[in-house]
């Protein structure tokens, strides 16, 4: 293992820990003397900063351990109701105010990267933006200068720095799993490795190109949700051009509202994209942290930033609306019994027992008001409910989990009050009348008399072939075997039968 990676790793543990950002909000009261104690030594000598510096302290701190770290900050700054508002507030530094590269190794990357060494673009000024993997230049089109691209570029040796930080946490996934047995249910080791190949992609940004390319054609019949289209002849692995789009930051809660937003139907609106994202087309922003968002003058969504997206199958959609809506109508019957269809949980326990459980967490929040939910309290309850019913770790859904976290934290900061239940339920109810309803019964039948036609249609070849074989087996010495007319009867007939069949389940 790295000693020198390891240290750092412990580092941003530690110093999160000295500001309380990785406890239970009840930790200090409850925790029992031993826990205290833990947190105490290994706290030693850490610097708790002060409301007045940690902002800067701590995000120059995390931003010396590496890019993995910073992501862990960012994602935090996006849970003010895990780590409280002062925090959350402090971490949104690590979004997209990185200290930026030399522009002068932005355009040898140009001239290294491109086919054509970036001759459709202009002169390039500074860096309007720098996170943790690349930074992003505003550049003008050398044919029309009136033309605008948002210009990103990789930092340099990013690749290299990110296989030794991956490489890190692959050991101590491995480590945790050989030492600590009640760690192999939450399956690090699948983490890591989807950590991994998110890590990979997210440092090819041809990728990211074609991420880009296919979430504007699944949204483009959606006006409140944009992305910026791929200049691809300025593209390449290291440099990706996009069309300049113009918004304000969704880290600028108080420009929004000055510029007359609506921000309940913002926060009401992501939600609701999301949700169409991952259910409807099953391919999500999986990194839509307030660093990545921009809001345009239409309040629309302006997504930027595709280095990581996920995935659904058609399974794990149908999963995740069937969980939705039964939570959304409170049926906890429902929401164990596909846990159980889908293997979240283990046979040897009982649905019935399992939606107990859920019932006891969902609800005593569910007439509460956003404000008056911990939800640092309830994903505490709900990890516990996991280890009770020995529940592993889906690794096909971490970034959908992550992502939805995520998401939350962001809408909840354009509105604090957000019931997320009511935001969800039109695009989960529609999902579920297009999919598993009376549009979805219409629509299989629908196909199956496509399919039917087609059979209908090459009725007569298919005949042929049959009475040619039924020649091909008769012996050189027994008379041929009379067409058999019973047997084009019958097919026939059969055929009919289906596509009357399906006529009818189309009609009903």
């Amino acid at each position: 293992m790295n000693i020198i990676g390891f240290t750092r790793l412990l580092s941003m543990v530690r110093i999160l820990v000295a500001q309380d950002a990785l406890l239970p909000p009840n930790f200090k009261t409850d925790a029992p003397f031993k826990a205290k104690f833990g947190r105490a030594l290994f706290t030693l000598g850490a610097r708790s900063y002060d409301s007045t510096e940690r902002g800067q302290k701590l995000s120059a701190k995390i931003s010396s351990l590496g890019p993995s770290y910073i992501k862990l900050g960012q994602f935090l700054a996006t849970r003010p109701d895990v780590i409280g508002s002062e925090m959350a507030a402090d971490l949104k530094l690590l979004q997209d105010k990185m200290e930026p590269f030399d522009t002068a190794i932005a355009e040898r990357m140009l001239k290294t990267e491109l086919a054509n060494g970036g001759a459709t673009l202009g002169p390039i000024g500074p860096a309007i933006a720098a996170a943790s993997v690349a930074q992003v230049h505003k550049v003008s089109s050398r044919e029309n200068p009136d033309v605008k691209y948002a210009v990103k570029f990789l930092r340099p040796n990013i690749e290299k720095i990110l296989t030794a930080e991956t490489s890190l946490f692959m050991s101590v996934a491995k480590l945790c799993e050989a030492l600590i047995p009640k760690s192999r249910r939450l399956r690090p080791i699948a983490i890591a490795q989807t950590m991994v190949r998110v890590m990979e992609i997210e440092t090819d940004l041809r990728f990211e190109a074609a991420a880009l390319s296919e979430m504007a054609d699944n949204t483009k019949d959606e006006p409140y949700f944009k992305v910026p289209a791929v200049i691809w002849e300025a593209s390449g692995k290291r440099v990706l051009t996009m069309e300049w789009m113009d918004g304000v930051s969704a880290n600028d809660t108080d420009a929004l509202r000055a510029a007359g937003h609506n921000m309940e139907d913002i926060a009401a609106r992501l939600i609701q994209s999301f949700l169409q994202q991952a259910l409807h087309h099953g391919f999500f922003h999986a990194d839509l942290h307030q660093g990545n968002l921009l809001i345009g003058e239409d309040s629309s969504l302006i997504a930027i930033d595709f280095g990581i997206t996920g995935r659904l199958d058609a399974d794990n959609r149908r999963f995740l609306a069937e969980i939705l809506h039964g939570f959304i109508t409170r049926d906890y019957n429902k929401v164990a019994a596909v846990h159980f269809e889908a293997g979240y949980v283990p046979q040897r326990h009982g649905v019935a027992e399992f939606a107990q459980a859920l019932r006891a967490i969902g609800e005593p929040i569910r007439d509460q008001s956003a404000n008056n939910i911990s939800m640092a309290h309830l994903l505490s309850q709900l990890f516990e409910v996991t280890e009770q019913f020995e529940m592993e770790t889906q690794p096909q859904l971490i970034l959908l989990q992550k992502t939805m976290v995520s998401v939350e934290g962001v809408a909840r900061s354009f509105d604090p009050s957000l019931n997320i239940w009511t935001a969800a339920e039109p695009t989960v109810s529609d999902w579920m009348k297009k999919q598993i309803g009376p549009e979805a019964h219409l629509r299989a039948a629908r196909d199956g008399l496509v399919g039917s036609a087609k059979a209908l249609a090459n009725l007569p070849t298919t005949l042929q072939k049959l009475d040619a074989a039924a020649d091909a087996l008769c012996e050189p010495d027994i008379p041929p075997v009379p067409k058999r007319d019973w047997l084009t009867t019958a097919v026939a007939a059969l055929g009919l039968a289906v596509a009357l069949g399906a006529l009818w389940l189309a009609s009903v």
